[in-house]
């Protein structure tokens, strides 16, 4: 009896031991978390992509360049948080022949736009706003805005009281009547031009010529792209005690290591800037006339819509943050709720049946806005392959990015052609990435 009960108790040892043991085994045996950022390529098929079928990408952006219809690029591609396809095409700089590399620090332009609303959700979370805010309870400066409504027979325009008092959440959507004056002819329009909103020596100088210049319709009745994510600049600055710059460093790029992110490019970095063309008539390149100047300094009026540069790792650390529900490398940035918040439409069925939209983004049934980012709420009514909830933007110069969470892809595009020109590679390269992706299940 004795042998038996010290056999039996042996055997519950040892059955305790491994189930002890099993979680450390089993821990070992897992690959690292997603949220833990590995520029390691893997490879396609491990999850669902086809090998050969991305070929078509490759071959479609080789195309560009050789053309000459663009200089180059460079393209990262991820799925659950691994890097399948990271590949540079063409040239940096086509006069000297310089290579396209993949530390190549490129101008975001309205890609600067997603990190200003990500800072503003920071804020947000700290409890220092709220969506329904009226504007004015942060910039007391547009108290008194007033809403453009026509013009006199003699010239003089016609302004009257808003409706309400346009909200945070109307900022941040582009419904709050703000415009740029960059693409239209309206009166308000050539206010904006007279008053060289960018040429202002400080934000605070920026707020103050807006305030004087009229809203161009009634808050929520429109959806114009505009000014709005500078006004933001301006309320992180003054939310966070901090300048534009310091803030998005101190609380974003530094957290999620985009080590060449920020609003200017250092001495010792210039060679990497990638020189900047212009689309022409011809579908080919002429070089900018700005190539060769700006971003050398810190600027005075940082632009919260506009103005940051970085390299397309620095952009893809800040996308798979996003993708990860705000967190990458143990540092959260935002609550999974706070980006869904962001990444969600929050424009009414009037304003997406109202032909409004900017460059390759046009407001229709399916897509629609979000919080500083453009959002694919139902992508085949929008006529597009990506997975329902995709969020994007894109710059100037023709950077772009998408996150999809509902096939858990990742994609960023950096090229540097100003004025669109042919082929859409944005657009291209949805078509061209879905159609590598064979198993979803994987």
């Amino acid at each position: 009896m004795k042998d038996r009960l010290a056999v039996t108790a042996k055997l519950m040892f040892a059955a305790v031991m491994v189930l002890c043991a099993f979680p450390l085994i089993a821990q070992q045996g897992q690959p690292a978390s997603r949220h833990t950022l590995d520029m390691t390529l893997v490879k396609p098929e491990t999850v669902g992509f086809s090998s050969e079928r991305l070929e078509h990408l490759h071959a479609a952006l080789q195309q560009t360049v050789d053309k000459k219809q663009l200089a180059g690029v460079v393209t990262i591609l991820a799925r659950h948080g691994k890097v399948v396809d990271f590949r540079t095409y063409g040239q940096r700089d086509m006069a000297s022949g310089t290579a396209m590399t993949k530390d190549t620090i490129f101008r975001d332009y309205s890609m600067t736009k997603p990190v200003t609303g990500v800072a503003m959700m920071m804020l947000y979370e700290q409890g220092k706003w709220l969506p329904s805010d009226p504007i004015a309870k942060y910039i007391p400066e547009f108290e008194h805005l007033k809403v453009f409504k026509g013009a006199t027979a003699d010239g003089k325009l016609i302004l009257v009281d808003p409706d309400h008092p346009p909200t945070l959440s109307e900022l941040m959507s582009h419904t709050a009547g703000f415009t740029y004056g960059f693409f239209g002819e309206t009166p308000v329009d050539h206010m904006y031009r007279d008053a060289n909103l960018f040429g202002s020596k400080s934000l605070k100088e920026f707020i103050d010529k807006l305030a004087g210049i009229p809203l161009t319709y009634q808050p929520g009745k429109g959806w114009t792209y505009s000014v709005s994510m500078d006004v933001e600049g301006y309320i992180v600055e003054k939310l966070s005690g901090k300048t534009l710059p310091d803030f998005m460093h101190d609380q974003i790029f530094a957290p999620l290591g985009m080590k060449d992110a920020g609003f200017y490019v250092p001495a010792d970095k210039r060679n990497r800037f990638a020189t900047l063309y212009v689309a022409n008539k011809q579908d080919g390149l002429d070089l900018d006339p700005s190539s060769a100047t700006g971003y050398a300094t810190e600027p005075s009026m940082p632009s919260g819509g506009g103005g940051m540069v970085s390299t397309a790792e620095d952009y893809y650390h800040f996308a798979q943050m996003l993708a990860n529900g705000g967190e990458l490398n143990g540092k959260r940035i935002l609550a999974p709720s706070t980006i869904k918040l962001m990444a969600s439409n929050h424009l009414s069925t009037a304003l997406l049946n109202g032909g409004y939209g900017i460059g390759l983004q046009q407001m229709r049934p399916g897509f629609g806005y979000g919080y500083n980012c453009a959002v694919e709420f139902d992508p085949q009514e929008a006529n597009l392959p990506d997975g329902k909830g995709t969020f994007l933007w894109d710059g100037a110069a023709g950077t772009w990015f998408w996150v999809d969470p509902t096939n858990d892809i990742v994609f960023v595009g950096m090229i540097q052609r100003m004025r669109g020109g042919n082929p859409n590679v944005q657009y291209l390269s949805r078509a061209l990435v879905y159609q590598a992706l064979v198993d979803p299940s994987k």
